[in-house]
C-alpha cells in the first residue's frame, strides 16, 4: 500500500520505484516475486501527464520492473466533466498503447467477467514482464462523493443511474436464476459482511497509531530522531581505505581504449589521490561513494546525462572509443562491494524524481540521489516535492533519505539556467522535515553523502551544487579533510584576524568573494559560509555573530532579493542578535527582486556581478545601506535597470 495524496496519478512512479527497491533487495531478477497494482479513474488516467512517463520508463534498463497491472475504475465522468470534454480518445486507456499494453475492457455490472479479466491480465503481466490494462466500465452511484448531486452536471446519465440496480443485487438475482444460492444464503451473507464491517468500523475509532509499526522491515534499528544533536554521524574514513578507493577507481584495464581526454582526468585523480593534495568536487564525490560501496551499501543515482555529468565533470562510466562498451569504475573496487546504479534517465522530471522517491522509501540502507540537469528543471517535480518528499513524514510518518542534486549559481546562462529556487525550498522548510545544504568544499559534500547513511534517521537531502566552480583552482580539498576525525561543518569560517567587516553568504559565491578580495589585497573582511541552511545552525552562527558583533555585518548573495537564501536567513540572524540582547543589524548586497531568477544578457549579469563584489568587500558601509533595495545601476547608465 502506497501513501497518495489527492494529486491523481503522482503515486505512480513512486509504486514502481518501491517495486525496483524490493525487487534488488530479494535478488527478484526475473521480476516474479513483486509486482504491482495502479488503480486509476478514468478521467485521471487520461488527463495526467505522470502517467505516460510511467509508462515511458517501464521498459527501460534503470527502471525496469517487469510491468505493473493498470485497473481503471472507469466512472465515464471526472468529477463533474464528462469523457467528450476530458480527452481525445474513444477510450480513457489508450494511453496503454504507447508500450502495447494489452486492454481489456470489461462490465463493471459483471463480478465474473471482472475477475476473468483480472486473471488474464495478471497472467500476462506475469508471463510477458509487461504492463496489462484492466478497464472496468461502471459508474458512480452518488456523484463524486455521497454529498454530491451529480445531476446538476449530468441529469439524464443520473437519471438512468438512480433506475439501475446495483452490482450484489445484479449478480445476487443471477445466482439465484441458475441456483448456484438460494435468498437465505444471500441474506446470511450481507448480514455476516455488515455485521463485520460495523465491528472494524467502531474499533477504528480508538485506533491510535504506534511509530513502531512504519519502523519495521528493512526501517528496523533506524530512528525517528536523531541521537547526536549536532547529527554528524561517522563520515570520515581512514586513509588508507580512501586511498585504497581513490587507487581502484582510476585504475582502467589494460585493454579499454579509453577517450584521450578522459586520460588526462584519470591522471589528475591518480596524482591527487596519490599526493593527498587537489581533490575536486568530482573525485570527492566519487570517493563518497566508493567507500559506501566497500562498507556495504548501495548507490544508485539517477538524472538526465548523470553518467558523464551535464558539466562533463563526472565521467562515473567510460565508453570504450572503438565498442562503445561500458566500463564503471565503482563497480570495480572490490569483490565483496555492494553495486553503484547510475542511470541515465528519460527526459523526466516528475516521473523520474518519483521513482527514486519510492525507492527510498523501500530501502534506507541505499544513498539513493536524484540529480536535475539544471536545478531549475526541479520545477517539472514540484508535486513530488511539495506532496511527497517535504511532508510525508508529518502525513504519513514515512521516512526518506533521498538525496536531490540541484545544480545552481548565476554565471550569465540565463533564467533557465541559473536557479534552483532554493527560496521555495526553504519556505517548506519546517518541523524538521528536510536538510537544505550549499556546500562549498568536495570534503564538505563527501561528509554530505556519506552522513545520510552512517546515522540512525533519514531525512531527505537538497544539496545545491556548483557548476563553473567545479574548476575552480580553489575549490579543493586535501585528503586531511576526510580522513581522521573529520566531519561535516555546517558554517566555515576563514582565517582573517581582526576583521572590520563579516560577509555571510552561501555557496558558489564565496569563490567569487574570495577572488575579489585577494585580487584587491583586502586584509580586513572575513568571509563566513554558510553550508547549512536548514536546520538552521543557531549555535554555531550565535558563537560567530557575537565574536564579530562589533563588526560591520553583511549578507551577499548573487540571487534576486525576493529569492535565495536572504528572505530565510535575515529572521534567524536577527533572532540570534535578539536572545543575546545586542542590537544589530545585518545589511543585504545582491540582486534587487526580480520576477525571473536571473538575466540573459552576460554584459548586465558580469555588471551585476562586480558591483555585487565590491558592495559587498569594499564599499563603505553607508553606500550597502543606501543601495539597500538591491545592486543599483546608477554607475552604468546605458544598462536598464533590472
Amino acid at each position: 500500500m502506497a501513501a497518495n495524496p489527492s494529486h491523481l496519478e503522482a503515486v505512480n512512479p513512486v509504486v514502481a520505484g518501491k517495486i525496483r527497491a524490493k525487487q534488488r533487495l530479494i535478488r527478484d531478477n526475473n521480476n516474479t516475486r513483486v509486482s504491482g497494482l495502479l488503480i486509476h479513474g478514468d478521467a485521471a488516467i487520461a488527463g495526467q501527464g505522470v502517467v505516460a512517463e510511467t509508462f515511458t520508463m517501464s521498459q527501460l534498463n534503470g527502471y525496469r520492473i517487469g510491468g505493473l497491472i493498470h485497473f481503471i475504475i472507469n466512472n465515464q465522468i471526472g468529477f463533474t466533466t464528462s469523457p467528450q470534454y476530458s480527452r481525445s480518445a474513444p477510450y480513457s486507456s489508450e494511453i496503454g498503447k504507447i508500450v502495447q499494453s494489452p486492454i481489456f475492457h470489461v462490465n463493471g455490472d459483471d463480478p465474473e467477467a471482472v475477475v476473468l479479466a483480472s486473471r488474464a491480465a495478471t497472467e500476462f503481466r506475469n508471463t510477458f514482464k509487461k504492463d496489462t490494462m484492466v478497464d472496468m466500465f461502471c459508474y458512480r452511484k452518488h456523484g463524486h462523493n455521497e454529498g454530491d448531486e451529480p445531476s446538476f452536471t449530468q441529469p439524464l446519465m443520473y437519471e438512468t443511474i438512480k433506475k439501475k440496480k446495483s452490482v450484489a443485487s445484479i449478480y445476487a438475482n443471477k445466482l439465484l436464476e441458475q441456483e448456484v444460492v438460494n435468498q437465505k444464503q444471500i441474506d446470511f451473507l450481507k448480514d455476516q459482511i455488515w455485521s463485520d464491517l460495523e465491528k472494524k468500523f467502531e474499533k477504528a475509532k480508538n485506533y491510535k497509531l504506534k511509530t513502531k509499526l512504519w519502523m519495521g522491515g528493512q526501517w528496523s534499528g533506524l530512528s525517528h530522531a536523531p541521537k547526536d544533536p549536532l547529527r554528524r554521524g561517522k563520515t570520515s574514513v581512514s586513509e588508507k581505505s580512501l586511498k585504497d578507493t581513490g587507487i581502484k577507481i582510476t585504475n582502467i584495464p589494460d585493454n579499454f581504449n579509453l577517450h584521450p581526454k578522459l586520460q588526462k582526468f584519470n591522471n589528475a585523480r591518480i596524482k591527487a589521490i596519490k599526493t593527498g593534495k587537489g581533490i575536486d568536487w568530482s573525485f570527492a564525490e566519487a570517493l563518497a561513494i566508493g567507500s559506501l560501496l566497500k562498507e556495504g551499501y548501495q548507490v544508485r543515482l539517477a538524472g538526465q546525462d548523470s553518467g558523464r555529468g551535464t558539466f562533463s565533470q563526472r565521467h562515473s562510466v567510460f565508453y570504450n572509443q572503438k565498442t562503445e562498451e561500458r566500463y564503471i569504475p565503482l563497480n570495480n573496487i572490490s569483490k565483496k562491494q555492494k553495486e553503484f546504479e547510475i542511470v541515465d534517465s528519460f527526459l523526466s522530471e516528475l516521473g523520474v524524481l518519483g521513482f527514486e522517491y519510492g525507492y527510498s522509501l523501500a530501502d534506507p540502507n541505499t544513498l539513493v540521489m536524484w540529480e536535475a540537469q539544471f536545478g531549475d528543471f526541479a520545477n517539472g517535480a514540484q508535486i513530488i516535492i511539495d506532496q511527497f518528499i517535504t511532508s510525508s513524514e508529518r502525513k504519513w510518518m514515512q521516512m526518506s533519505g533521498l538525496v536531490l542534486l540541484l545544480p545552481h549559481g548565476h554565471e550569465g546562462m540565463g533564467p533557465e539556467h541559473s536557479s534552483a529556487r532554493v527560496e521555495r525550498f526553504l519556505q517548506m522548510a519546517a518541523e524538521d522535515n528536510i536538510q537544505i545544504l550549499n556546500c562549498s568544499t568536495p570534503a564538505s559534500y563527501f561528509h554530505a553523502l556519506r552522513r545520510q547513511i552512517h546515522r540512525n534517521f533519514r531525512k531527505p537531502l537538497i544539496l545545491f551544487t556548483p557548476k563553473s566552480t567545479l574548476r575552480h583552482p580553489n575549490n579543493i580539498s586535501h585528503i586531511e579533510e576526510f580522513i581522521g576525525k573529520t566531519s561535516f561543518h555546517r558554517v566555515i569560517d576563514d582565517d582573517i584576524k581582526d576583521p572590520k567587516r563579516v560577509v555571510f553568504c552561501s555557496g558558489k559565491i564565496f569563490y567569487e568573494l574570495d577572488d575579489y578580495r585577494t585580487e584587491h589585497k583586502i586584509k580586513d573582511v572575513k568571509i563566513i559560509r554558510i553550508e547549512q541552511i536548514y536546520p538552521f545552525p543557531f549555535d554555531r552562527l550565535s558563537e560567530m555573530l557575537m565574536k564579530y558583533k562589533d563588526c560591520e555585518m553583511i549578507w551577499a548573495q548573487e540571487e534576486p532579493k525576493n529569492m535565495g537564501t536572504w528572505g530565510f536567513v535575515k529572521s534567524r540572524i536577527r533572532h540570534v542578535f535578539v536572545q543575546n540582547n545586542y542590537e544589530k543589524k545585518i545589511h543585504y548586497v545582491g540582486r534587487r527582486p526580480a520576477a525571473a531568477p536571473a538575466t540573459g544578457i552576460s554584459k548586465r549579469h558580469n555588471t551585476n556581478q562586480m558591483l555585487i563584489k565590491e558592495l559587498a568587500l569594499k564599499s563603505p558601509l553607508k553606500s550597502v545601506i543606501k543601495e539597500r533595495s538591491g545592486v543599483s545601476f546608477m554607475k552604468f547608465k546605458n544598462l536598464p535597470k533590472e
